[in-house]
């Protein structure tokens, strides 16, 4: 266990530690924060102190248990809509290389025609319709996403597909979902890995962007981009309350990237001789 942890990068370790702690304290909010999420408890904007470590919010609530219950949110909304949106979108491109024909042209242009409308936009209308439970925000963040993730997926399989090891694997008679699974998937990590850092820090951008909208998590609970909201007028009057959400999202996007840089060196040096 120590060599395998002095073989890691500096960065990627102070990613990791950081990452981790995040999901640790997401994990177990409930145990760790010190009061309850709509718990009243002090004074508006009060400042840092022993009894409240991050100040009071805008009505008297402890800031510090708000980052700690937002942060449970914002991290498995983020996580749960960048597993489904690759798991989709990389599949459906996967098939549509291995396919081709109508299947590959009319998902191309279904996604040409998702990809033309402002994300953001197509997001606002549909979630002004629907009401913002966390199970709609998945579903939509991850249907958005899903398109970006499908143009990388195909364009990297494509240029697997016409690789000789893929012929063989036609002529020995494997079916599309071998072909996927055990030719295409393996030569195609280490860009999906580097991509998949960078697509959960937009998921967590994204949720922030519609929280403070009002159109995202909706009261009583909240994420990072809510607490944001919430506490934007005390920037006027030298209220730092709303900059600790920020920095919480900040140091999850370079950690996250630190991590996501370490594993795609990994899986580059690891690729074998098929390349």
């Amino acid at each position: 266990m120590i060599r395998t942890l002095r073989k890691i990068p500096a960065s990627a370790l102070i990613g990791l530690t950081i990452t981790a702690l995040y999901f640790v304290i997401a994990v177990f909010a409930p145990l760790i924060a010190p009061y309850g999420l709509g718990e009243v408890v002090g004074k508006v904007w009060e400042p840092a102190s022993e009894k409240f470590w991050l100040g009071t919010d805008n009505i008297g609530r402890d800031l510090l248990t708000r980052m700690i219950y937002g942060g449970r949110t914002t991290i498995f909304i983020a996580t749960a809509a960048t597993i489904l949106s690759f798991t989709v979108g990389s599949v459906l491109a996967f098939m549509a290389v291995v396919i081709g024909g109508w299947f590959d042209v009319l998902m191309s242009r279904f996604v040409d025609l998702i990809m033309a409308i402002p994300g953001l936009i197509f997001a606002l209308v549909i979630l002004s319709v629907v009401p913002a439970s966390i199970t709609v925000l998945i579903m939509v963040m991850a249907f958005l996403d899903a398109t970006r993730v499908y143009r990388l997926s195909r364009s990297v399989a494509e240029s697997i597909y016409v690789m000789d090891y893929i012929e063989v694997a036609k002529l020995r008679g494997e079916k599309t979902g071998w072909i996927v699974t055990r030719e295409i998937l393996p030569n195609a990590l280490s860009p999906l890995v580097s991509e998949l850092g960078l697509r959960f820090i937009f998921m967590v951008l994204y949720l922030s962007t519609l929280s403070f909208l009002g159109l995202g998590i909706q009261p009583p609970s909240t994420d990072w981009g809510a607490i944001v909201k919430e506490n934007s007028d005390g920037l006027v009057y030298g209220i730092p309350a709303a900059l600790a959400p920020a920095i919480a999202i900040a140091t999850l996007a370079i950690s996250v990237n630190l991590v996501a840089d370490w594993v795609l060196s990994l899986t580059t040096s690891l690729k074998g001789g098929r390349q």
